[in-house]
């Protein structure tokens, strides 16, 4: 799964904002920091942080971002970094950019923050608000972690996949149906065991994964291992609905200047 299949491309407007501005290097001198994920998938990194790199590396010495090492430099607008890490009581910039990221990535899945600006979140790219305090910055911050590594089938973040296979025939995908009974059938003879409903409707976009997933592969046999890729894809679905009722975005803390 990719990261944009996740990202919400919205705006608000009615309180203290960070805009989400990356840097301007020129293409030539730009390559990714692969060293900040956990996953072995080269093409998963990559396509991953092309949406939104924490890190650029560069050859040229004449940029004015806080540099963390001698061709590394942040990939945000420095003063908007600064003063995220300020509010957010880091004690500095150094180090904090995925922490920051991931702040980020919680607020952008706050049932709060997505029910209250609805209108907003139509229009252009999202807005962030500065965090109202250190704890509020750790709490949302820990979510977003959370959500981030599901997001990329991290191993231990997915943790256990309680969905069995069951049934004997083909394994031809035919026509997908979820049952009351949490049973997904993908011909009249096998099913994946427990699915909740929330998995089977969660909607991405403009889309239902969980669905689209297997719609994807009408007439196709499942393998060993599509089967298991499925068994994560509902718990991922399941335990970021989970995550994200965690998530307490205080947003009548939020003023109306900086």
């Amino acid at each position: 799964m990719s990261l944009n299949a996740w990202l919400v491309a919205h705006q608000i407007s009615s309180f203290p904002i960070i805009k989400l501005l990356l840097g301007t290097a020129s293409a030539k001198h730009l390559h990714i920091d692969l060293t900040k994920l956990k996953s072995d998938n080269l093409a998963q990194k990559q396509r991953y942080l092309k949406v939104l790199p924490n890190l650029i590396y560069t050859n040229r010495l004449d940029f004015e971002f806080y540099k963390f090492e001698e061709n590394i430099r942040v990939n945000f607008n420095p003063e908007i970094y600064a003063e995220i890490c300020r509010k957010a009581g880091l004690g500095g910039v150094k180090g904090h950019e995925l922490k920051v990221f991931d702040y980020i990535y919680g607020v952008l899945h706050s049932p709060e923050y997505r029910s209250t600006y609805a209108e907003f979140l139509k229009s252009d790219f999202p807005r962030i608000p500065y965090p109202a305090s250190p704890e509020t910055f750790g709490h949302i911050a820990d979510k977003g972690e959370q959500l981030r590594l599901l997001h990329l089938m991290d191993d231990a973040a997915v943790g256990t996949t309680p969905y069995p296979f069951k049934g004997a025939g083909s394994g031809i995908v035919e026509k997908p149906i979820h049952t009351d009974e949490g049973k997904v059938f993908i011909n009249p003879h096998q099913w994946f065991e427990g699915v909740p409903r929330i998995a089977w409707e969660f909607h991405i976009g403009g889309y239902q994964p969980a669905q689209k997933w297997l719609k994807d592969r009408k007439g196709r046999v499942l393998s060993f291992d599509d089967v298991r890729h499925y068994q994560k894809i509902i718990t991922i679905l399941s335990e970021t609905d989970r995550i994200m009722g965690e998530i307490k975005l205080p947003l009548s803390q939020y003023s109306a200047s900086i």
